[in-house]
């Protein structure tokens, strides 16, 4: 297996809202908030959905790599209810190795509410359900020990419990990418993502603000710079200047591609860092492996959800 991911399982449940919806319900533009079941439910009784999908960050990353044809396999927990059965169906479809065995939970699956408002920026609530919940025993190590790299979420840190899968599976991996997630959950966890950037992880992506909050930086230079002595593979995206990868030394750089018809900005970081680690296996150069990012993001903003 070329890439095993483990992530949270989440199926997510996409919405249209106005900006005012936001405001109503004390919501940050553009963040994830975890919430539990019963605000989940509340927040959903006045809207429609559009589309339900087996998600989750590093999921639909590994989605995408199975779509550019790619062995790859996922460890997320899931309960054995009708959204687990659903969720898994959804990987499976897409040739992508579940490899977890759900069992009846106490807790039921995860799910993430997607409220996508006219600016194509989506704001996340998320219930973790059982995803939450992923640990050690979840994580087989022979199996990490057969792909070539493993995935992780810097969301699995959110929770007690999956810090241990996350340790196991450094433990066991032969080369570690991660990814940060969120700028509140690198505020969140700053001491220990930047002890993981230094001492653990190989490949690090993040966007701009996760960058400069994770090096405490004013700016963007200031961000580079500190990195780039770690000599670490950091892939960081710029939002409409493009992104910025750096290794050993190198540092390399990839413009966006122009007049898209962006729709929705759901799975952007997620489909980028697929094209980003395809090129990785594939033997491509960090110029190249950009490129591939930079074109399976912008295929993605142009319609609703995080699938090509």
């Amino acid at each position: 297996m070329k890439i095993l991911g483990i992530g949270n399982a989440i199926v997510d449940v996409l919405c249209k809202v106005d900006n005012q919806f936001l405001v109503k319900n004390s919501l940050t533009k553009s963040t994830m908030k975890l919430i539990d079941e019963s605000e989940f439910k509340n927040l959903l009784t006045n809207l429609s959905i559009e589309n339900t999908i087996s998600g989750g960050s590093v999921a639909n990353s590994i989605v995408g790599l199975s779509q550019l044809g790619n062995d790859v396999g996922f460890i997320g927990k899931v309960n054995d209810d009708d959204l687990g059965q659903k969720y898994e169906d959804g990987l499976k479809k897409e040739k992508v190795n579940f490899l977890y065995s759900k069992k009846d939970e106490p807790i039921p699956t995860g799910t993430c509410l997607i409220l996508i408002t006219p600016d194509s920026e989506r704001t996340m609530c998320t219930f973790l359900g059982t995803a939450g919940k992923v640990n050690d025993e979840d994580v087989d190590s022979d199996l990490i020990k057969k792909a070539e790299i493993t995935f992780l979420e810097g969301y699995l840190w959110d929770e007690g419990e999956p810090k241990k899968a996350f340790d196991k599976a450094i433990l066991s991996s032969n080369k570690v990418a991660m990814s940060l997630s969120d700028l509140f959950c690198v505020e969140r966890h700053k001491t220990q993502f930047l002890e993981l950037a230094k001492n653990k992880v190989d490949i690090i992506f993040a966007n701009e603000q996760e960058i400069l909050s994770l090096t405490e930086s004013k700016s963007f230079d200031e961000a580079i710079n500190y990195v780039k002595n770690l000599n670490k593979n950091f892939i960081i995206t710029r939002g409409e200047k493009g992104a910025i990868a750096l290794d050993k030394g190198e540092i390399v750089e990839c413009g966006t591609k122009k007049n898209l018809n962006i729709v929705d900005l759901t799975g952007a970081g997620d489909l980028f860092a697929a094209g980003y680690l395809h090129g990785v296996i594939n033997n491509l150069t960090m110029k190249e492996s950009l490129i591939k990012g930079t074109e399976l993001s912008s295929k993605i903003i142009q319609k609703i959800g995080a699938r090509l």
